[in-house]
């Protein structure tokens, strides 16, 4: 007979489903309603990107504890580490973008004579 799996780990598929979903559900939703979503998760302080930080943080705290114990090898700890600064710069990046995105998920929808002007998306590095 198998055993079920914990909590936390049928919790952490379904976290992983509904990820699933609202991606699929994010590819068909009209411009201004995508960017309050993107908005929303990507949101540092109550964003799926800041809770999966401060989860891969929190994980890297529990590979320290267990390497130093010789359970997990010190590269496990390292990796997460590494992990959790990475996604905190990302956060960074990002949070600078929140206002924009707020800004496009609030604007009406609109039917003017002349559409946006597209932006480049080469940005050339000058050496």
């Amino acid at each position: 007979m198998s055993h079920p799996a914990p909590y936390p780990v049928r919790l952490a598929d379904e976290i992983t489903r509904q990820l699933g979903q609202l991606t699929n559900q994010l590819s068909r939703l009209p411009p201004p309603q995508a960017a309050q979503v993107i908005a929303r998760v990507l949101d540092p302080d109550t964003g799926v990107l800041g809770a999966l930080t401060h989860l891969v943080a929190t994980g890297s705290v529990f590979a320290k504890d267990q390497a130093e114990l010789g359970a997990l090898p010190a590269e496990v700890w390292l990796a997460l580490g590494r992990a959790s600064n990475e996604l905190h710069d990302i956060t960074l990046d990002l949070d600078e973008h929140q206002d924009t995105l707020h800004h496009v998920g609030t604007q009406p929808a609109t039917t003017s004579a002349k559409p946006p002007a597209p932006a480049p998306l080469v940005i050339r590095r000058r050496r």
